[in-house]
């Protein structure tokens, strides 16, 4: 079976025709040669270094003994050429270690390391994330210990929130730390689902912890953010002696098996000692502070996932020959042809490529508007896009990790048969895209998330910007020959929409808070839809004028002709009727559900315990 991960032409329209490269003085070094040259080398790891570890690594699993954990044996040479590439810290600050990449750019590297195998670049998503913290919280002394060899990858990191009894509820956790007369604190308690907790890939692992201090308030506001080392640091940057984070069990889960989703014990078998991070009682929102990078990192895992599965399939349907032709293999003498042709076969290729495409455009469009924020020149800018990346991470997370379920299906689905065994790889790829809508923060979370707080921020300003950018998609695709009806549809859902929040929203600030939020994953389900139908829009708008120039026109008989020979001819053409497909397709049933939640059905908060079924 071919190597398949990402499409190489569609990224390259994201970076340099839908979304345009960040210009200015602070990213001027990266123009297209250097760009391309980037993704390529990033491409060349993941397919010859990384990808050929997601079967054996699935098979083998991590395995604990005696409180350490070992990863696939196969797993190791990738790392060490990861870390020599210097890919973990490559959009960070030179001063850290990094490279300074564009946040977008990073982005395109990372679909292909991401999609080559998402356990094994678990390992490197849980440190990035913990050096941030250190980065941005940490004392002078933390920094000098522990950051730059967390960013270079010679030293792990983790976020240890998640506790036994208190769930996805983290303001009930019990870990307590008490502190002692040197200014550290013991800390001690029973962390679980911890991804990457314990592994033999690096000398050390650095744990920021949520614990609570001892007589700070109940909840989330007595919580206060640690560093944890496994092995205590000296001064000198030496390891020093084991800290007592004890591994006591590691999960057997449904699918990301090459990553150690562990248990870990503090202060049980001798004492694990912490520093604080940040300020007392604020470890919450320090957390929250890394949480968007985190959520933007689950949804790139789950859009890496479906866009493997979505080329595998692709690939096979060409070249699965299987029944005969519906019109011309009527024919006599006629052969079997390639399963493309079949047309439930192509409904579901369509509906995985929409998906995968407007879910690329708007991931990357998430990482672009990180780096306009860094790169803002006034204070209102820069609140800005800070603002819609905020609105965009509920959907970033929640939308695409649910759709990217849906493409997996697919892909087994167009396989056949053949996709429900081990031995060709759609069958991992959804085993590997079900997690990714429960962690960091549940799906049904993000669905409260956007109802509840980005939908009302700072007065409905913060979501204004999102529906701003939208309309002026919007007015620039119906002045553009070609797609001006699609643009008037979208414009039509956008009213509907537009009138739809309001109703939840007011619904969410009254007595009737209930109803509002059982249709919470209803209204993120229909963001998401027309956030599709905006990012595909956006794409044809881009595409019809370049396809104009390379067939002559936009006549439907000259554009096929052309298309038959020209590759970019194809390529716009495809994204066209793409996004035809889902705007005429896929989003009707966007306008159903609004109609579902001006209905406002009382049944989710009628239905009497007793009634969901007995014992």
């Amino acid at each position: 079976m071919a190597q398949l991960i990402s499409d190489r032409r569609d990224i390259d329209f994201v970076l340099h025709e839908q979304l345009g490269l960040v210009e200015d003085e602070l990213f001027a070094e990266f123009n297209k040669k250097t760009v391309d040259l980037i993704v390529s080398e990033a491409r060349n790891l993941a397919i010859k270094e990384i990808l050929p570890t997601q079967k054996p690594g699935d098979e083998e699993g991590c395995v604990l003994e005696d409180g350490k954990v070992t990863v696939p044996e196969c797993f190791k040479r990738p790392w060490k050429l990861y870390c020599e590439g210097e890919w973990l810290a490559m959009c960070d600050d030179p001063e850290v270690g990094g490279q300074g990449m564009p946040k977008l750019v990073g982005l395109a590297a990372n679909e292909y390391l991401v999609g080559a195998n998402p356990s094994f670049m678990l390992y490197s998503g849980m440190t990035h994330g913990a050096a941030k913290l250190v980065e941005e919280f940490g004392t002078d002394e933390q920094k000098a210990l522990y950051m730059e060899k967390m960013f270079s990858g010679e030293w792990g990191g983790t976020m240890l929130l998640t506790e036994p009894e208190a769930g996805s509820d983290v303001g009930a956790l019990t870990s307590t730390a008490t502190l002692n007369e040197d200014g550290t604190y013991s800390i001690k308690g029973t962390k679980i689902f911890i991804s990457a907790g314990e592994h033999d890939l690096v000398d050390n692992i650095i744990h920021p912890v949520l614990a609570r201090i001892e007589g700070s308030p109940e909840g989330t506001k007595g919580i206060s953010l640690f560093l944890v080392p496994k092995y205590f640091v000296n001064k000198d940057g030496s390891l020093g002696d084991f800290n007592n984070v004890v591994c006591t069990g590691i999960e057997e889960k449904m699918g990301i098996h090459g990553n150690a989703t562990c248990t870990l014990t503090l202060g049980e078998k001798g004492e694990s000692i912490g520093t604080l991070l940040g300020e007392v009682n604020k470890g919450m929102p320090e957390m929250f502070r890394m949480m968007n990078e985190a959520r933007a990192f689950v949804g790139l895992q789950a859009f890496g996932v479906a866009t493997a599965s979505y080329m595998y399939a692709l690939d096979y349907a060409r070249t699965r020959v299987q029944g005969r032709n519906m019109v011309s293999g009527r024919e006599p003498g006629a052969k079997n042809v390639p399963i493309i042709q079949h047309p439930d076969v192509r409904r579901q290729l369509l509906n995985m490529k929409s998906l995968v495409e407007g879910m690329r455009s708007l991931l990357y469009l998430n990482a672009k508007c990180a780096d306009l924020k860094a790169t803002a020149t006034s204070d209102e800018d820069r609140e800005k896009y800070s603002d819609l990346i905020e609105v965009l991470t509920p959907i970033v997370k929640g939308y695409v990790t649910d759709k990217a379920l849906e493409v997996c299906s697919h892909g087994v689905q167009v396989f056949g048969g053949y996709g429900y065994i081990k031995e060709l790889p759609v069958e991992q790829l959804m085993r590997d895209s079900r997690i990714f809508m429960i962690y960091e923060g549940t799906n049904g979370i993000q669905a409260m998330d956007l109802l509840g707080r980005k939908l009302a921020m700072k007065k409905g300003k913060s979501f204004g910007y999102f529906l701003e950018m939208m309309a002026d998609t919007v007015k620039e695709a119906k002045a553009t020959e070609g797609v001006e009806a699609l643009a008037l549809k979208v414009e039509a859902a956008m009213e509907k929409y537009t009138s739809t929040a309001e109703i939840i929203g007011k619904r969410a600030r009254s007595s009737e808070v209930l109803n509002a939020y059982s249709f919470a994953h209803p209204f993120l389900e229909i963001t998401g839809d027309l956030t599709m139908a905006w990012m595909l829009l956006w794409r044809a708008c881009v595409a019809a004028p370049k396809l104009a120039k390379k067939a002559g026109g936009l006549d439907p008989e000259v554009v096929a002709a052309k298309a038959g020979k020209n590759k970019d001819a194809a390529y716009y053409a495809g994204q066209i009727q793409t996004a035809a497909f889902f705007i005429n397709t896929l989003l009707p049933s966007a306008l159903a559900k609004m109609d579902a939640i001006a209905e406002a059905d009382t049944s989710v908060e009628d239905m009497h315990e007793a009634s969901f079924g007995s014992k």
